[in-house]
């Protein structure tokens, strides 16, 4: 037998999702003490402490808890699926999807997609996030993200990642640069040039690692964690960069023009992924959305 109940599960959620009992308390419609005795009860029968109080501060999950309220996450949007499949014979798509996204990712393609499923499952709402990969790991691992946009580079093995793209890298030159006047540039023809580095991981693992195997050591004149800064840079004339996400408009902020060429050498392809927790089931609107992504890939590579 359950030595707990669903709802101080979710009592528990609420609390973690918003720091506060008193915050928690107003969602659910419910007096404040009721939830703070739903978690101390919770607390009791599993035998951890799964809160740190902060006096007039709120409340932070404890680090022996973030464990249990992930799985705790999982078992609430289980119990919601079945409970939506009973309301609606199996038919529905509807609740709370929580998606994170590397940061570059982000902007080239989580609106499309968002707005793409919520045209089709009006019902689904959203939780979005962009960040690091480090951030979007820690996400998938403590329940904040159900799904998360990244790259495969450096994946650990705790995930699950569904392929969704392969895109080549490319050089980024200012518009006046000499080599513009070729298609396809050789790396090794950029070798003593300076270099605008994307410095995020894994990015910054993956375009050196490009370059290395093409021979060529790198001079680093600038780096930045911000594609847009990066490309900036380059369009001041300041160096060149390899990149993957094409933003459409090959102009930077301030309006300077850049060119785009393909790189001559075979070079490691980028793979877009959707990541999810190995320990976790999906929930039927993960696995939904989940297809969703790999059929807009696949339209997207047909029309390129």
């Amino acid at each position: 037998m359950l030595r707990y109940t669903l709802r101080q599960l979710e009592y528990a959620l609420a609390v973690q999702e918003r720091g506060s009992v008193a915050r928690a308390a107003a969602a659910f419609g419910v007096a404040q003490p009721s939830v703070s005795a739903a978690i101390a009860k919770l607390e009791e029968q599993v035998g951890l402490q799964l809160f740190i109080r902060h006096h007039a501060q709120g409340v932070t999950a404890a680090p022996q808890g973030v464990r249990f309220l992930a799985e705790a996450r999982n078992l609430v949007a289980l119990a919601q699926d079945l409970q939506r499949e009973t309301d609606a014979a199996g038919t529905a798509i509807e609740g709370t999807l929580a998606i994170g996204s590397f940061m570059t990712l982000a902007p080239a393609f989580a609106p499309q997609i968002i707005a793409g499923f919520r045209a089709q499952y009006p019902n689904v709402k959203f939780r979005f996030e962009e960040g690091t990969q480090e951030h979007l790991f820690d996400g998938l691992r403590n329940g904040r993200h159900d799904l998360a946009l990244l790259y495969s580079v450096d994946l650990p093995a705790d995930l699950d990642a569904v392929s969704l793209a392969h895109f080549s890298p490319h050089i980024l030159l200012p518009a006046h640069h000499p080599l513009c006047k070729r298609r396809k540039i050789a790396l090794g023809e950029l070798a003593g040039e300076p270099l605008v580095l994307l410095d995020v991981m894994p990015s910054r693992t993956y375009f050196l690692r490009v370059l290395a195997a093409a021979g060529v050591t790198p001079e680093i004149a600038f780096s930045s964690p911000s594609l847009e800064v990066v490309r900036g840079l380059v369009g001041q004339g300041l160096g060149y960069s390899i990149l993957i996400t094409r933003p459409h408009g090959d102009h930077a902020y301030d309006g300077e023009a850049l060119a785009i060429r393909d790189i001559a050498d075979e070079t490691e392809d980028g793979v877009i992924v959707l990541a999810s927790l190995r320990q976790m089931r999906k929930t039927r609107l993960a696995i939904v959305f989940e297809d969703y992504c790999v059929r807009h890939f696949e339209k997207l590579k047909g029309r390129s």
